[in-house]
């Protein structure tokens, strides 16, 4: 039972068996049990609806016209950090993420949440005050909500937003020739495993936990203003695992430069600690055929890109005449932005 004494002293990480985006059920696992809702609904059935489930997103979109279209999303997980307010901020930045990844504006959402019926009310008030504030800054207001009681911890949004139908940005349109530009580091699941276990450096995890909370909106307005019509959020399923998803079905490939790939401060420190996750090793285990990756490239720094990122950023893919004044644009407004490969006409990834 928890103490209704000092609340401070509660971890909330060690009330979760599994950290934040890493809580995610396992590809594999996923990928069949979604298989009997297309025995029950036909997107065929449904001709405004622009993406369901025939082709996997990372929200679904309703059209409602010629100019406006629906997306919705719901998205929430375990306690990845232990202070209530920055796991309230990171929930419900990586819930709102989705519908930036589509290319969307959020209009609302929805708390979604599980919580010990222990947990003391100050815990609770913060988590959700961390997730109002955060959901007002990308201009998206919690309007309700529903609350269970749960052993573990969970927190999140479910959440509309709207996007031009020809604005979409989907998973799977990228074009040969695209540049892949990342719109965070990654490197936040060794860092937060490592705090997990009480072995991270507090500046190390501060610095994650600020990119956590980074909100993917000015991500992807610049993506929307620069013309992409291809891009996702990198989570749970790590870089290597969200890359797949946006070559797979088609005939194009992915090539990566290592040395471009942006990570954490410090993070080599956490990797050979053997801090990975075993969100990490589902992940190496169900895309590692999918990957190639150069002999000098060791077990580790391969191990790095499938690390499962709790509220990571955007992947997209973008003209390569484009890429020039996206970078400078991206510059100007402060926004993290690296090229760190382009799209190819083979198949699979390459990482050299």
């Amino acid at each position: 039972m928890l103490s209704m004494g000092d609340h401070m002293s509660i971890r909330l990480t060690e009330l979760a068996f599994c950290a934040g985006c890493a809580a995610k059920l396992r590809a594999e696992v996923l990928m069949d049990v979604i298989n009997p809702f297309g025995n029950v609904f036909n997107q065929a059935d449904y001709p405004d609806l622009l993406i369901g489930l025939e082709k996997a997103d990372d929200a679904a979109v309703l059209k409602l016209n010629d100019e406006q279209a629906l997306v919705f999303t719901t998205d929430f997980f375990p306690p990845p950090v232990d202070d209530p307010y920055d796991y309230g901020a990171i929930a419900a930045a990586n819930s709102i993420s989705d519908i930036f990844a589509m290319g969307g504006k959020p209009l609302m959402a929805l708390n979604v949440t599980a919580l010990p019926a222990d947990l003391p009310k100050e815990i609770i008030s913060e988590i959700f005050r961390g997730g109002a504030e955060k959901a007002k800054e990308a201009g998206c207001p919690i309007v309700g909500g529903h609350t269970i009681r749960d052993n573990e911890p969970k927190y999140g949004l479910a959440v509309v937003g709207m996007v031009h139908p020809n604005k979409i940005l989907y998973k799977g349109r990228l074009s040969v020739g695209d540049k892949m530009v990342l719109t965070k580091p990654i490197g936040f699941g060794v860092t937060v495993t490592a705090s997990k276990v009480g072995l991270a450096d507090e500046a190390d995890l501060q610095d994650v936990i600020s990119w956590m909370k980074v909100l993917n909106k000015t991500a992807s307005e610049l993506a929307v203003e620069f013309g992409s019509h291809s891009g996702t959020d990198v989570t749970g399923f790590s870089l290597m695992g969200h890359s797949w998803e946006m070559i797979r079905g088609t005939d194009l490939g992915l090539r990566y430069n290592y040395d471009d790939i942006p990570f954490v401060p410090n993070y080599e420190k956490y990797m050979e600690m053997g801090m990975f996750s075993a969100g990490a090793n589902e992940n190496y285990n169900f895309y590692i055929d999918k990957v190639k990756f150069a002999d000098r490239i060791d077990e580790n720094h391969q191990m790095m890109l499938f690390d499962p990122q709790t509220s990571g950023g955007l992947l997209l893919g973008i003209h390569p005449d484009r890429i020039k004044a996206f970078l400078e644009k991206a510059d100007k407004l402060g926004q993290f932005a690296r090229v760190i490969g382009e799209v190819t006409d083979g198949r699979g990834i390459e990482v050299l």
